[in-house]
């Protein structure tokens, strides 16, 4: 079983909110990863759960060929509304459905630590990088580091019991366990930094939105009911309020980039 199946599930069941609220969360690894990049009009790239394409639409202006793939179908339809001019497709990041040597540059922010098996995932990106091709990974810091791992622990306590080895937003991020997996894989790491992150939302309702527009929030109110999990959210979220009625989370991101 792959990771199109457990994930795509879940993750595109609000959509719009993903798009117009959460994604934006990212938004400072994505633009670490354009800086170091140096992408131009002959750059291939492929983002490896694109979600609803907000990082594809920056890497288009910044010149880049893009194709994007994700477990959720409603993701891709808000992704090809975003980024007309890029090619998304629905798919499996185990599986990928390209030729070897097909991509200068393979991106996946917070999608691998999602996959049945993260080896697995690391190997296809490395099987259709070209030879002189660089991956960039984004996933979540040490939990410590992380604000918003609180209102995760929370949707946590609300979801049934995982196999053993099962993916989720922390899977990666201890114990160097990220970057033995892509050595293991091949890749040569040439950079990593821990980037600061600051989800600033304008309101409760609106954290409250994005929030829970993330697949384990969606499996969480499949598993416990709607209501449980937005109490449960909206305690979370409480010491987070700030005095202007902003709610405001200080995260750190991993950005690795390897060839």
């Amino acid at each position: 079983m792959g990771s199109q199946i457990i994930q795509g599930q879940f993750w595109g069941r609000r959509a719009k909110d993903w798009a117009t609220i959460q994604e934006q969360t990212g938004n400072a690894g994505y633009e670490y990863a354009l800086q170091h990049l140096q992408l131009s009009g002959a750059t291939k790239l492929l983002d490896v759960g694109c979600g609803s394409g907000l990082f594809s639409s920056m890497a288009i202006a910044a010149g880049a060929d893009v194709t994007g793939i994700d477990a959720s179908e409603p993701l891709i339809e808000q992704a090809k509304e975003r980024a007309p001019s890029a090619t998304f497709l629905s798919g499996e990041m185990e599986d990928l459905p390209f030729a070897d040597n097909a991509f200068d540059v393979v991106c996946g922010f917070n999608s691998f630590q999602y996959a049945a098996d993260s080896s697995n995932a690391f190997l296809q990106a490395r099987r259709v990088l070209k030879e002189s091709g660089k991956l960039v990974t984004m996933i979540w810091g040490n939990k410590e580091d992380c604000e918003a791992a609180s209102y995760l622990k929370a949707v946590g306590s609300l979801l049934p019991p995982s196999p053993p080895g099962a993916g989720g937003p922390f899977a990666l991020s201890e114990n160097r366990l990220l970057e033995r997996i892509m050595e293991d894989a091949g890749f040569k790491i040439i950079r990593q930094d821990d980037v600061d992150a600051v989800w600033d939302y304008l309101d409760a309702d609106t954290a409250i939105k994005g929030l829970i527009s993330a697949g384990p929030v969606a499996k969480a109110i499949e598993h416990a009911g709607f209501d449980a999990v937005i109490d449960a959210i909206t305690h979370a979220i409480q010491p987070y309020v700030q005095a202007n009625g902003h709610v405001v989370y200080h995260n750190k991101f991993r950005v690795v980039i390897a060839e």
